[in-house]
């Protein structure tokens, strides 16, 4: 045993502090309690809780602990989710999740890395932050299982939509490297490619129609789940009767914004988070300013990008939409007095400042009741709810 660990002696208000680092096969653990004090380090095989039960009590031996001192742990977030912390936090160890892009790291161009050194780093910082270091690093919200489960839905449909898309532009592709075109990918494919003809009046060679008719039947294939999923949203907008969907529909009584965008900022962002203010709301899904202020340099480097791609990628579609659908709004009207005369540059900055302005809009329609200035309200059954077409007299 180390002179260190010999030296410390447990006090009644000793703690563990442990950092995880999480691999696909194998977890590094790193074990402290203090400044100055060596971390005992451990590696075990990935999710083996008894062993992992095992280690925290001996490292608890180790530093002459008491067997019911309080552990504190944290991880970095990763592909491993939230599941690691709902498990300790049902153990009595507090648990923190890490965003791995806030963490400090050294400037030179070539450092050394490897899980030993990030899993004593990670621990070090941990002691930093109950110590008062609030700043050291940020720490995600993690939302209980279900809403995390109620994310689902939108997220695969949004993936299963940048497939089908994937899938039409490879088709159209390739028609364009033979000098054919099809502006729309649809359920008579199969007939139209038998019958299409080159520039000198010949078909297509066979396995060229082959992979095309196999890419067809794979965009098919995405296209039927698209569907599936767009009816069980609305399926739940429609019947289900919880706070998250009464929100949906209060979004959707707002003229220019749809059922995708309704349904991810609910359940992506405001049915789970409690925001405190404006600028918080802002900085969560990465649309506030990054100043660069030394000695005599000064400026701005654009939004921190900070937070979720979706949310922003919706944000930016909404702003376009609520600036067509929603000209007498105060939030239109600024953009045209500020960006109107500017060309697509501005344009495309001035974008994102009505993003930003949008989303606080919308924060404080749904926590407060206040109808953004100048917005025109419609029934949202219409945007759910399609009209009967009359049939034609025969």
């Amino acid at each position: 045993m180390s002179a260190a660990c010999t030296s410390n002696v447990s006090t009644p208000g000793a703690m563990l502090h442990l950092a995880f680092e999480l691999g696909s096969s194998h977890w590094k653990l790193a074990f402290t309690i203090g400044h100055g004090q060596k971390a005992r380090q451990r590696s075990m095989r990935a999710r083996d809780l008894a062993t992992l039960e095992q280690e925290i009590a001996k490292a608890k031996k180790r530093f002459k602990l008491n067997a019911d001192a309080p552990v504190v742990s944290c991880y970095e977030a990763g592909r491993d989710g939230f599941w690691l912390h709902r498990y300790l936090s049902t153990r009595g160890i507090a648990s923190l999740v890490v965003d791995s892009a806030s963490i400090e790291v050294n400037r030179r161009k070539r450092r050394a890395k490897s899980d030993r050194l990030d899993a004593d780093k990670l621990v070090r910082m941990l002691l930093r932050y109950h110590a008062g270091e609030r700043k050291v690093w940020s720490t995600l919200h993690v939302p209980d299982r279900a809403a995390e489960d109620e994310r689902q839905l939108h997220r695969e449909l949004q993936e299963l939509k940048d497939e089908q898309t994937l899938h039409i532009n490879r088709i159209k592709g390739l028609l364009a490297s033979q000098g054919l075109e099809l502006a729309i990918i649809h359920e008579n494919f199969p007939e139209w490619l038998g019958s299409a003809r080159l520039w000198d009046g010949t078909a297509l060679a066979a396995d060229l129609q082959s992979r095309l008719l196999r890419e067809w039947r794979r965009w098919q294939f995405a296209h039927e789940q698209v569907l599936e999923l767009t009816r069980e949203r609305r399926r739940r907008i429609l019947s289900d009767d919880t706070a998250a969907v009464a929100m949906v529909r209060r979004l959707l009584g707002l003229a220019g914004i749809g059922a995708n965008g309704a349904w991810l900022l609910v359940y992506e962002f405001f049915a789970w988070r409690k925001l405190q203010n404006r600028k918080q709301a802002g900085a969560l899904v990465g649309l506030t300013g990054t100043p660069y202020h030394s000695g005599r340099s000064q400026h701005e480097q654009g939004i921190s990008k900070a937070g979720s791609k979706r949310m922003r990628r919706m944000l930016v579609e909404l702003a376009w939409c609520w600036l067509r659908y929603q000209p007498e709004s105060a939030l239109s009207q600024w953009y045209e007095r500020r960006f109107g005369e500017g060309k697509g540059p501005a344009r495309k900055i001035g974008i994102v400042a009505v993003a930003r302005k949008l989303l606080i809009a919308l924060w404080r329609y749904l926590e407060r009741g206040e109808i953004p200035a100048g917005a025109r309200l419609v029934d949202w059954r219409s945007k759910i709810v399609k009209p009967k077409v009359p049939k034609r007299a025969a």
